[in-house]
């Protein structure tokens, strides 16, 4: 049997989602968990890797189990077990057909940066932080140039080991609530680093240090040492893993509010 779960964590106390030697990861402590409550070994398999320190609303992984357990087991069993920054939100019962990688369609995430001359104590950890002024229109209007299919090379990783550079940029907004800045970006797929290294090179041209141009021109010439350096991890979401309606999968919906209102109390 198949089963398909969606997870939401806390990333700051982990060396990221997959599982390492001597590492404490997101994906271990998910599998101890299901492991107990399915008595056999468990191993899962997400719709995309995180990197340490970098949170998720809503993670989907899937995983195969002979035990039959009631659906509700998956869900409160399983948190019954599991640290108190990792929480399982739902359980839907998937054919073999079904993967958590190969099967989404887009992948969602969200950049929460705090944006004032001061640092931010009650979300560290939790959002970034830039302490000069940005100016938005200008980021957005070089957010222009990324949407689209392209190959994005300049916000590649060295250690990045996706096959291909080209990925399709479906969405790239970018608000303020207060001293807030939230950027919401979808794809069909990411790079390794990819938003992080989008989100500096934003900030670049937010504080004037590039015009909005000098993104067409990063993005042309595919070559990441002429970037901005990788922001940093903490304000970095995966938000939402799409897929197409066929699999009827459960949908946590109030992702909108989740990162702002509390950010802007």
């Amino acid at each position: 049997m198949r089963i398909a779960l969606g997870i939401e964590y806390d990333g700051r106390e982990y060396f990221g989602w997959q599982s390492q030697r001597g590492g404490r990861t997101v994906q271990d402590a998910l599998q101890i968990a299901l492991s107990s409550v399915a008595n056999e070994p468990i191993a899962v398999i997400a719709a995309g890797r995180t990197d340490t320190g970098v949170h998720a609303l809503e993670q989907v992984v899937h995983f195969n189990v002979s035990t039959k357990r009631p659906i509700a087991a998956w869900v409160r069993g399983v948190n019954a077990l599991l640290p108190k920054n990792v929480a399982v939100l739902w359980a839907h019962p998937v054919s073999e057909e079904f993967h958590a990688r190969f099967s989404a369609q887009a992948r969602s995430y969200r950049y929460v940066l705090v944006n004032r001359s001061v640092r931010n104590a009650i979300q560290q950890g939790r959002a970034g932080w830039f302490h000069a002024p940005l100016n938005l229109q200008n980021m957005r209007d070089a957010a222009q140039y990324l949407l689209g299919e392209h190959d994005f090379s300049a916000f590649r990783a060295a250690e990045c080991q996706a096959k291909s550079p080209i990925k399709k940029l479906m969405q790239l907004d970018i608000e303020r609530q207060d001293d807030i800045i939230i950027f919401d970006l979808s794809a069909n797929s990411f790079l390794h680093h990819m938003v992080r290294n989008i989100v500096g090179c934003l900030v670049y041209i937010g504080k004037g240090k590039y015009p909005s141009e000098w993104m067409r021109e990063l993005l042309e010439s595919r070559k990441r040492i002429f970037a901005a350096p990788t922001f940093a991890s903490d304000g970095l979401y995966l938000r939402r893993i799409i897929y197409d309606q066929e699999w009827r999968l459960p949908h946590v919906s109030n992702h909108s509010q989740y990162l702002v209102t509390p950010f802007g109390a």
